[in-house]
């Protein structure tokens, strides 16, 4: 995985989940408050999904094999999209579930300040990973707002963990509230309550990572800004009259397949083509290095020819 994929912010956020995880569970166990053991599923369930982005992008890096001729790059895009189907299974459905169980069968929470002094560790430890998260999203986001990275990023392991982690957070904040009524007014509902906003908040942001993975696991173009470049670089070759159209296509966050159809002077050899063509294929690996399989189509320049009639 390349330092776009955000191996270090995966490893930080499965650090920090991992550890919080048996925290949750162990304060769970003194104090049985649902909202801790929606957070303690909830962490667990983080564990695995940044787990799976590992393998993901562990599988991406095999070579090319006659069976699967342009790679496995999008293996990345399917285990961002099942770690999507794992979060709201396993995260918001469980949660959803518990706290519906809480409401209906109320009970106050037992040694609250363990429960409250796990929380206020998860917070700090979510809080690293977050940080290294943004850290690291930084790098690529360039001047980019947060939505429009999260919708356009080809990279999906970044979006996949700033979204995780923000959720983690907030539902973090959400079973300390939960947790905090619940002890005030002594009606183990308020539990409950916080439980079940953890549930909705976790199918959001599941709901968010699958539209934005469907869409890149079904086939994204590159950006207007990479195309732009593309197509002054293929302009840009004095055999090139003009790109007549052009089609891009992400075989992975790194590896983009260009195909175009270009004209070309009809008074120009067939070696004069080939020549440009080749020129053209480095003009645009130099302008896009992530161009790996670029197709070009030389055609006659018909409006010129046609204009000449």
């Amino acid at each position: 995985m390349s330092a776009g994929g955000g191996t270090k912010a995966i490893i930080a956020a499965l650090s920090a989940n991992l550890a919080i995880a048996v925290a949750k569970f162990v304060a769970f166990l003194v104090t049985t408050s649902s909202s801790m053991l929606a957070e303690s599923i909830h962490s667990l369930a983080d564990s695995g999904n940044q787990v799976l982005l590992l393998v993901g992008g562990k599988r991406a890096a095999r070579k090319r094999t006659p069976e699967h001729p342009f790679g496995y790059g999008r293996e990345r895009y399917f285990y961002a999209f099942v770690v999507a189907v794992v979060l709201f299974t396993i995260g918001a459905l469980f949660s959803l579930y518990e706290g519906w169980h809480k409401i209906s069968d109320p009970h106050p929470v037992e040694t609250p300040i363990v429960a409250f002094g796990v929380l206020i560790f998860a917070i700090v430890a979510e809080g690293f990973s977050f940080r290294t998260a943004i850290k690291e999203s930084n790098h690529v986001r360039g001047k980019q707002s947060w939505v429009q990275f999260i919708r356009r990023s080809k990279s999906p392991e970044l979006p996949v963990i700033v979204l995780e982690d923000l959720g983690a957070l907030v539902g973090l904040i959400l079973a300390l509230a939960g947790v905090t009524m619940a002890v005030v007014t002594g009606d183990g509902v308020w539990d409950g309550v916080g439980t079940m906003a953890i549930g909705v908040l976790l199918a959001i942001i599941a709901v968010i990572l699958a539209v934005e993975t469907k869409s890149l696991l079904i086939g994204e173009g590159a950006g207007p800004e990479v195309e732009k470049r593309i197509c002054d670089a293929l302009n840009g070759t004095p055999e090139v009259a003009r790109v007549i159209h052009m089609r891009t296509l992400h075989l992975g966050p790194e590896e983009i397949l260009v195909a175009a159809k270009i004209a070309v002077d009809h008074d120009d050899t067939a070696s004069e083509v080939a020549r440009g063509i080749d020129e053209a294929e480095q003009r645009i690996r130099a302008a896009v290095p992530e161009a790996r399989v670029i197709y070009l189509e030389p055609d006659l320049d018909r409006a010129k020819v046609n204009g000449s009639v």
